[in-house]
């Protein structure tokens, strides 16, 4: 499947999660009916034990919903993980970051935020969040001391596989759904435990109903263990399937599979209550549960479908040798000549092609890299991380110079026009700002290489969304002006400022925008026309019939019955404001032959500039459909 089945699929898979769950609590009313009538012979009993049970299950879901609108960040530090900061100099924390790093470029997603389990020895991850703005990946401190550079990228590569392809989002929703139907097995639980009336006759009916409950929230329980299983086993099978195609080795994802098998620790967790409640997240099991309440395919057969001639005795063997001498996955390094490449001691920049060089790309071709990154385009994210440079990187991840960067990044080249760009941000942010993104586009970001304008932003979002809420909403009013100063803004300007504006929106409320598409292309005919429109004219904006031409080779490959004349219009890129909502809502299909009619129209010769392959990454990253970071496949 590429990102826009998978999307289809996570789509239905949400459907299915809905009708699971009503299921369940249809299940859960009819045993607490029937324990009513039975002690109580009462319909009039009967009916208010449905009505008091519908709304602690109701009730209970959404406490556990709203405890989570902060998406992945939330999670992570409700099972125990510790914030990894961005200028971290601590060797394992800092090969984590740069794996993340690198595998976001080349995803053509923000950077997510990281955490370590810092008490979990066992080897697991998970990726949460409702979208790739809001997510965080959290490691256990097992895989950070036992795996080797290789198995972490894959275990990394596994988990933003989730993140791509839709599964974090269900995850996430499964997490507050189920909560609901436990609720009268956690209130059973905690009748017995802290309850006192069961000492004295009069406490017996509590006692009973304590008893009853616990018993009814057992079909609870086995029904959200049910759900889990159903919507996690494959899914495992699938983001496996993804980390390979991303590193084009399984090698790393393989080795780690070995050492949960091979060590005492595993991929358990210590908090079992934890474990059980995320359990269809994690990388590996968390929980011992197996048979149909298995969260995961069986290690064996996940082994095996990287490497068929695996011998299950092997892991006997593993473990014979690691129980006296456990792996350390930093000395490996070492010896497999990693270190150097984490310590920064790459030999300088390599070479990124001319601003001016052409890619010969098509359109059903870009669609299918769509958050499908392989093994060349994880090593051109190394090539472009360093050809940033140390002192660019470290500016991007300090909390003071984040906003300053942006604000140099999205500087028109016009002289007049950033001068009364300055204007709005001293008006709204004050003077030392504007004047330090003055200095830091003098100094750093003139004549940057287009294909590195898009790396660095993603560096540099996980910093600007840890600003408090205050400072992001006057800074998205900075740019917001500094866009619209006048009408002379150049595409990839206003593109690059939407993209901050969607990752930092969906950064602070995250709930409020995790939705599947529902709109279909035959409704948004005009918003169609008018993307289309703004990105010929902008590829050729000294040639009209060219544009005319790149124009109608969009159209004809998105609304081929549809006679739409070509009519840019006079307030330009600003007219885009109108359509990337309607756009970002449509149904996969509809979103895979937009992307293909977007390729179409800045390369009606097949062929883009690298400025171009840039600008199209943008509108893509915009409309949540994210692009490697250059096109070209070796």
């Amino acid at each position: 499947m590429n990102f826009f089945e998978h999307q289809a699929a996570a789509r239905r898979g949400s459907g299915r999660l809905v009708l699971l769950f009503v299921l369940a609590v249809a299940g859960i009313v009819l045993a607490v009916d029937l324990a009513t009538l039975l002690f109580t012979g009462s319909w009039g009993a009967t009916a208010a034990a449905t009505v008091g049970t519908l709304l602690v299950i109701a009730l209970g879901s959404l406490y556990r919903i709203a405890s989570l609108r902060g998406g992945g960040a939330v999670v992570a530090a409700q099972m125990g993980g510790t914030f990894v900061p961005e200028d971290t100099r601590d060797p394992s924390l800092r090969r984590l970051r740069n794996v993340v790093e690198e595998i976001a470029i080349a995803s053509g997603v923000p950077v997510p935020r990281l955490f370590v389990m810092e008490q979990e020895a066992g080897i697991n991850a998970f990726a949460a969040g409702y979208s790739p703005s809001d997510a965080a990946i959290a490691v256990t401190r097992g895989a950070l001391d036992r795996l080797n550079r290789d198995e972490l990228q894959g275990v990394i590569a596994h988990e933003f596989a989730h993140v791509l392809n839709g599964d974090m989002r269900l995850n996430i929703r499964l997490i507050g759904l189920l909560f609901g139907i436990l609720m009268l097995s956690l209130i059973g639980q905690r009748i017995l435990i802290y309850g006192r009336l069961g000492r004295s006759r009069e406490g017996t009916p509590v006692l009973v109903a304590a008893l009853v409950a616990m018993a009814v929230g057992a079909i609870g329980v086995f029904f959200g263990r049910m759900i889990k299983a159903g919507v996690s086993r494959q899914r495992e099978l699938l983001a496996d399937a993804s980390a390979v195609q991303f590193t084009r080795q399984t090698r790393g994802l393989a080795g780690a599979l070995k050492k949960i098998g091979g060590l005492d620790a595993g991929s358990k967790l210590q908090d079992k209550a934890d474990a059980e409640e995320v359990s269809h997240m994690l990388f590996g099991p968390g929980a011992a549960l197996s048979g149909l309440f298995a969260t995961h395919p069986p290690l064996v057969e996940r082994i095996r479908r990287l490497e068929p001639t695996f011998d299950a005795r092997q892991l006997q063997q593993l473990e014979a040798r690691w129980r006296t001498t456990p792996p350390d996955g930093l000395a490996e390094d070492v010896a497999l000549g990693f270190a150097a490449r984490d310590a920064g001691g790459t030999g300088g920049p390599p070479p990124l092609p001319p601003a001016d060089a052409q890619v010969l790309v098509t359109p059903p071709m870009v669609a299918r890299q769509v958050a499908a990154p392989a093994e060349d385009d994880y090593r051109r994210a190394h090539d472009l991380v360093e050809g940033l440079g140390e002192e660019l990187r470290a500016l991007a991840r300090q909390r003071d110079a984040v906003m300053p960067l942006l604000v140099g990044l999205l500087l028109d080249p016009d002289a007049a026009v950033a001068s009364r760009q300055r204007s709005e941000v001293v008006a709204r942010c004050g003077e030392p700002m504007a004047q330090q993104a003055f200095e830091l586009r003098r100094l750093h970001l003139e004549g940057l290489h287009p294909a590195l304008r898009l790396p660095l932003a993603s560096l540099a979002f996980p910093v600007l969304r840890q600003r408090p809420r205050p400072e992001l909403e006057t800074f998205l009013d900075t740019i917001d002006a500094m866009v619209h100063t006048d009408g002379r803004v150049s595409v990839f300007e206003y593109c690059l400022s939407c993209l901050v504006q969607v990752q930092v929106r969906e950064a602070l409320d995250p709930s409020r925008h995790a939705r599947f598409g529902r709109n279909k292309a035959t409704g948004v005919r005009q918003e169609f026309a008018t993307l289309l429109a703004v990105l010929a004219q902008a590829g050729h904006p000294d040639a009209p019939m060219q544009a005319q031409r790149a124009y109608l080779a969009g159209l004809q490959r998105v609304l081929p019955r549809d006679h739409l004349p070509y009519a840019p219009p006079a307030e330009g890129v600003q007219a885009l404001d109108a359509v990337w909502a309607p756009l970002d809502a449509l149904v996969p299909a509809a979103k895979e032959m937009l992307v293909e009619a977007l390729v179409d129209a800045v390369s009606s010769d097949q062929r883009v500039s690298v400025a171009e392959a840039e600008l199209l990454r943008t509108v893509c990253a915009v409309l949540h459909c994210p692009l490697p970071a250059l096109l070209e496949r070796g």
